[in-house]
């Protein structure tokens, strides 16, 4: 997908749908993980795929505009902490897009498991880290809560991004021709 400096058409067009899906799947993805306002997401896995496609800056305004949209809908408004985490889930990903190289129809095992350390660090950095210490500056939660509600969403994040978000990885590489695949006749 094109990278410039700024945001191209399909980029701001891939933002629109990204944030879309992830309030769809927010709402009809999620399973209930037995913590108090804590699920276990299928959202993110759409958002690593977008975020790796299109980039940083796309993954991260998904990540703010459509967990932004999902709390306010479905809520009655965003709870700013696990959004601001979900903006760092999509940038720390889409960092690592043009490290794997899927454009070009290579992802194989060394890709697969750089896309993985990629978004284990992502994910592990946003829901151990920044959403609860958020939680506790912005909101005063208790930490012991905060903390607990981010290993749940921490680890139920990476487990679903480790099997969906591959598996949307692994089919998208395989529609894109192998850089180098086509001869030409003489």
């Amino acid at each position: 997908m094109s990278r410039s400096k700024g945001l191209s058409v399909q980029s701001i067009v891939a933002v629109g749908i990204g944030s879309a899906l992830f309030v769809i799947l927010g709402r009809f993805g999620s399973i209930p993980s037995g913590i108090p306002d804590t699920n276990i997401e299928t959202t993110y896995a759409l958002l690593a795929l977008f975020a790796i496609l299109y980039g940083p800056i796309a993954g991260v305004l998904i990540g703010l505009i459509g967990h932004t949209l999902k709390d306010a809908i479905f809520y009655g408004s965003p709870w700013f902490s696990w959004v601001i985490a979900s903006a760092v889930v999509g940038l720390i990903i889409g960092l690592a897009s043009k490290r794997l190289g899927i454009e070009d129809g290579e992802f194989g095992k060394p890709q697969l498991i750089k896309f993985n350390l990629y978004q284990i660090v992502a994910n592990a950095i946003a829901w151990f880290l920044v959403a609860p210490t958020l939680d506790i500056v912005i909101y005063a939660e208790p930490a012991d809560k905060v903390y607990t509600q981010g290993l749940v969403a921490g680890a139920s994040n990476i487990v679903t991004v480790a099997i969906i978000g591959s598996l949307l990885l692994l089919a998208f590489a395989k529609t894109r021709t192998k850089q180098g695949s086509l001869t030409r006749e003489a």
